[in-house]
């Protein structure tokens, strides 16, 4: 640690509020854990959470950092007592608890992906919280397998683009949900079956026309509220009805008889509480099935815009905006 600054450059905020509490601030150099890396971020992801949390109504977990930022990619330039020496030196993506707005941020040692040489540092970063939320939810808690239709609603998001990439890849139907033409027409270049504007096209009825009438196995839903009977309209028999964002509302009226007829399963998930092992062995299963997909070019994160770190209220004000196709970036370090 001799060779480390004793402080950095990162976004903090003083009060809960809109994008423009956040301001660029001098902050010391983190901690590192027995089984943690430090990393030199070179890109941090812009998330909807980390939106959430900067307005107050999303806490960072008991032990994280209150510096907002969930996914980095960067040089590892130190290691824990518990973490093998010779990651030193290796560029990662990481998938962090916390403190990704920096110029350093430490993430647990088995949450780290290898980024091969050649890949974009950018995209690498992109990567972490889309790739491990749409890897749990859709096939792991939402069973989705080849031949099977999955809906997705905001299909031109991180998660949604990430989604749709995923589910084409793995010979699975794709349909979402869009907010104009030009994302339908975004969703359909990634491999969307059906993209529906939801604004000129009710999703219930676009969904049973297209399946025949039989409706689709898998929702990943982001809205909640009002969506979720009309998703559960949507679902065949034996469907699932993954939740993993309430953006819609945090209430919904559900009619039973449909799931007890249909033999629904409704389920959900959040990321950043879940446990150091969870993640680990999640990290595991997708460094086997999913990660060699974009480590050898076949699958790349969609890219929307990149901002400097200092200019991390703009990058969240775009976030908020819903204007964006694809993954919102802060450079860090660059490279």
């Amino acid at each position: 640690m001799s060779e480390l600054p004793e402080n950095m450059q990162a976004i903090g905020f003083e009060t809960p509020g809109g994008p423009d509490v956040l301001r660029i601030e001098d902050a010391p150099l983190p901690q590192i854990g027995a089984n943690d890396v430090l990393i030199k971020v070179a890109y941090a992801g812009v998330n909807r959470p980390d939106c959430i949390q900067r307005a107050g109504n999303y806490p960072a977990p008991a032990g994280a950092s209150p510096i907002l930022g969930l996914e980095v990619s960067g040089e590892v330039v130190a290691v824990g007592a518990d973490v093998p020496p010779a990651m030193v030196g290796s560029f990662v993506a990481a998938l962090t608890p916390g403190g990704g707005y920096a110029q350093y941020c430490t993430a647990p040692w088995q949450h780290c992906l290898p980024v091969p040489e050649g890949m974009d540092m950018k995209k690498a970063a992109a990567l972490p919280e889309t790739l491990f939320t749409v890897w749990h939810n859709v096939f792991e808690r939402g069973m989705a397998k080849d031949g099977e239709t999955l809906l997705v609603h905001g299909g031109t998001s991180g998660i949604g683009t990430m989604a749709i990439m995923l589910a084409k890849a793995f010979d699975i139907n794709v349909i979402t949900t869009c907010g104009d033409e030009a994302k339908c027409e975004a969703a359909r270049s990634l491999g969307a079956d059906l993209a529906i504007n939801y604004r000129e096209t009710d999703f219930v009825e676009a969904v049973k026309d297209y399946t025949n009438g039989k409706g689709v196995d898998v929702v990943l839903d982001m809205v909640s509220g009002d969506y979720v009977p009309r998703n559960l309209q949507c679902l065949a028999e034996d469907g699932r009805h993954v939740t993993i964002a309430v953006l819609g509302g945090a209430k919904a009226d559900l009619f039973v008889p449909l799931v007890m007829m249909k033999r629904l399963t409704l389920t959900g998930s959040t990321l950043r509480p879940r446990s150091d092992a969870f993640k680990a062995a999640l990290a595991d299963e997708i460094a086997v099935n999913a990660w060699p997909l974009f480590a050898n070019g076949d699958l790349s994160p969609v890219m929307d815009q990149t901002f400097p770190l200092s200019e991390a209220a703009a990058a969240h004000a775009r976030m908020e905006s819903s204007a964006h196709i694809g993954k919102i970036m802060l450079e860090v370090a660059g490279g």
